[in-house]
């Protein structure tokens, strides 16, 4: 078998920053090892899987270690391979995925995911995290993933992870979110995953459907922009609307090739 595939940096403008992803076009399903094993093999943060069925692709998220529910800047990758590379004509593709009907959306020089919104309640820190932390939180929360509320950028910026101690606690499929209002975009983060190949995330798409409603309510703003602030760094416009939260961002194609196995 041989499969079609780019690998693509989301939310940026040029390649070597943002978050990779790779897009594997399928004819149809395969099994999930062969799939997670291809995720490997790829390296990077996350691997979609789609394939056409009617008008529409389904759409499947792969890590290294295992399938998500949910990964935003692969679903931006797709779609950004699909309306600039297998249907350039096109204004938008749906994605049929377990998080429901996903849509990317062209939009200018931009794409537009329309995605879950999933606020963040308030929560207890596990003790597996809290002492993996260099410096504590003002604030936790939950949503499918633990919300760190700090202070300043800074704080976020200087933050250290003792990876022994995190990866103590299993948070399938979540991570840990850290977060502060930002220096010149109204928030800023860090994505960290425990017991994953990849520990820092460079830029989280899902994590914003908490983060965005939880700076929206608490900036009182529908529209917010965000930037991810790990090594390769990464851009977001994010839009809260009701029970939707749409996230813009840039994508560049990195690579495109076959995959033989």
């Amino acid at each position: 078998m041989n499969c079609h595939f780019f690998q693509v940096d989301a939310f940026t403008t040029s390649v070597f920053s943002g978050n990779s992803a790779c897009v594997v076009l399928l004819e149809d399903w395969i099994d999930d090892i062969t799939l997670l094993n291809i995720a490997r093999e790829n390296a990077v943060a996350e691997t979609a899987f789609i394939f056409r069925q009617d008008d529409h692709f389904r759409l499947r998220w792969f890590t290294p270690d295992i399938e998500i529910d949910l990964c935003g800047h692969a679903t931006l990758a797709a779609g950004h391979v699909v309306l600039s590379h297998l249907e350039p004509e096109t204004k938008a593709a749906t994605f049929d995925t377990i998080s429901g009907k996903l849509q990317v959306t062209r939009y200018d020089s931009m794409y537009c995911m329309d995605l879950p919104s999933r606020p963040p309640a308030i929560a207890k820190l596990p003790p597996s995290i809290a002492e993996s932390l260099s410096q504590p939180p003002m604030e936790v929360l939950k949503g499918r993933d633990y919300i760190l509320v700090y202070r300043e950028e800074s704080e976020v910026a200087n933050l250290q992870i003792n990876r022994e101690q995190f990866d103590r606690i299993n948070l399938d499929p979540g991570g840990v979110a850290a977060t502060a209002p930002g220096n010149d975009c109204d928030f800023v983060s860090r994505f960290f995953t425990p017991q994953a190949t990849i520990l820092e995330d460079p830029v989280t798409g899902s994590a914003h459907c908490s983060l965005a409603p939880f700076w929206g309510r608490r900036l009182d703003k529908n529209e917010l922009d965000a930037k991810q602030i790990s090594t390769r760094g990464g851009e977001l416009h994010c839009k809260v609307q009701g029970n939707r939260v749409h996230l813009f961002g840039h994508a560049i194609t990195y690579a495109e090739g076959r995959i033989h196995f």
